[in-house]
């Protein structure tokens, strides 16, 4: 009989061990991820913006550590957004350049395949429950690509980024359920009609509704954050801020009327007419501080500050000047910084990133240690104490020692590329950054040539003003084999010259 006892006690042990359920795992910190849409590296407080106010931002830089060379996943949208969510550069992510126009009703855009988005499919794996509020991108309801077939358990917002590009939109998405807003249906591209006076605000009465989306958004966030506030939950933040169109609600317009000088975008460059495109920028980006305020005193209310990671980043650089209206050198978007979106200068990649968590990361800190978005994967899975779930086959390198005020050896290199804009290459080695443009010009210029590889000295020369490529051969033969190394070739998304 005691034999059997014991037996029975030293199975139970047994089956505590193994069993491997969400519920057994152990306390495990909650991470909010924001993501800003086209913010550029100069357009927050904390990076030197004086025109627009961003007190809740620079609140989360003052608790946390702020990276002056940091670099998004790649310099536009979607393929962004895949080096972050699998952990691969842009020399071997799956998505590697916009795509749209290919789900039910031409929404959604290219799908990635089942199993390729690791960091939320790891995740959900250790037991966390995801939730993504915002811009998706990544495939149309019910493909391979939806965030519900990787690993997200909750989505509110847009799925396709083109439907994105109207804050009014007639419908979101919640799951896989379109969920209809109390908006007119309009094109989100179109000039203000003939006759109209640009002066007169009743003209622009027609580009706007009553559900403004991001405020619908920011409502579920929350809500997430209520209903999982007793498990470990990921909340990813997507806002389409501030993305084209300016469209802002009239009392967020308020607060910047009269701040600056302004003409009125007619249209022409893009999207929707404004009356007052510097304010509605500036308004656009200070409303989106509040959500994030917002989400910031919900996770305190909750009693989570001390177990909860925030992170604060953006997709890409800030647009190019006069497109849609925006004005990017009035408000020193990209921080005095050379390129735009769309470009592999600095400008055009290199972003905030704010990381925050109370108790863990030194208050008020700034590192300078090159980041990009394939580095998040592994660097959250050693934060939260299980680093040997990293999946192979990845790009990243974790910076969580830098977060914890350990020294770290540097990055070896960071590789981007592109087939858009022309196509492009670049690597960044230390304060050495390689850059070659012009690698898949369109089909009709048959005897086109691509770009000669340029080099600037980072340390010296931040603003990418002089390519001293000519007097360093040993560097540039160096950083060449690395392009060359770090591409593979997609058929999906070809370059001409490496292809």
């Amino acid at each position: 009989m005691v034999v059997l006892m014991n037996t029975c006690v030293f199975t139970i042990i047994l089956l505590a061990f193994w069993d491997n359920s969400p519920q057994k795992l152990p306390a495990r910190p909650n991470i909010v991820f924001i993501l800003c849409d086209d913010l550029g590296y100069g357009d927050i407080g904390a990076y030197g913006q004086t025109k627009i106010k961003t007190p809740n931002i620079d609140r989360l830089a003052k608790e946390g550590m702020r990276f002056t060379r940091n670099y998004s996943g790649h310099n536009v949208c979607a393929p962004s957004r895949c080096v972050l969510m699998t952990g691969k550069h842009p020399g071997h992510a799956y998505i590697r350049e916009n795509i749209g126009g290919l789900g039910p009703d031409k929404e959604g855009q290219e799908p990635v395949p089942q199993g390729e988005l690791k960091l939320p499919l790891t995740l959900k794996k250790l037991g966390y429950t995801l939730g993504g509020f915002g811009k998706w991108g990544l495939g149309p309801v019910g493909s391979s690509g939806d965030p519900l077939n990787q690993g997200f358990d909750r989505f509110f917002g847009f799925n396709c980024q083109a439907v994105a590009h109207n804050f009014y939109p007639t419908h979101l998405w919640d799951n896989n359920q379109k969920i209809p807003l109390n908006n007119p249906k309009f094109a989100s591209h179109q000039k203000l009609p003939m006759g109209a006076d640009p002066n007169d605000p009743a003209s622009y009465k027609a580009f706007s509704g009553k559900d403004y989306a991001p405020d619908r958004i920011s409502a579920q966030a929350l809500k997430f954050l209520d209903e999982n506030k007793s498990r470990p939950f990921f909340l990813y933040y997507p806002t389409t801020v501030p993305h084209l169109a300016l469209q802002v609600p009239e009392d967020s317009l308020k607060e910047y009327q009269g701040a600056f000088p302004e003409t009125p975008y007619p249209g022409g460059k893009g999207y929707l007419p404004h009356r007052t495109p510097r304010a509605a920028y500036a308004a656009m980006i200070t409303r989106m501080d509040r959500e994030v305020g917002k989400l910031i005193d919900r996770v305190e209310a909750l009693g989570l500050s001390g177990k909860t990671l925030f992170v604060f980043t953006s997709d890409n650089g800030p647009l190019y000047d006069k497109l849609g209206g925006t004005d990017a050198d009035f408000f020193n978007s990209a921080g005095g910084l050379r390129g735009r979106k769309g470009s592999y200068y600095e400008g055009g990649f290199r972003v905030p990133l704010i990381v925050r968590w109370k108790g863990k990361i030194s208050e008020g800190t700034t590192s300078d240690r090159v980041t990009g978005f394939e580095d998040w994967l592994p660097t959250m899975l050693e934060l939260v104490g299980i680093k040997n779930e990293t999946p192979s086959g990845i790009d990243g390198i974790s910076f969580a020692p830098t977060l914890l005020g350990q020294t770290q050896a540097p990055r070896p290199f960071l590789y981007r590329e592109s087939p858009g804009y022309g196509g492009a290459q670049c690597v960044i080695v230390g304060n050495w950054k390689a850059i070659r443009n012009k690698l898949n010009p369109g089909a009709k210029m048959k005897n086109a040539k691509p770009g000669m590889l340029e080099l600037y000295d980072l340390s010296q020369d931040p603003t990418e003003k002089t390519n001293v490529a000519a007097s360093h051969p040993d560097v540039v033969a160096r950083l060449e084999t690395i392009l060359r190394e770090q591409h593979t070739p997609s058929k999906l998304f070809p370059i001409r010259f490496l292809d």
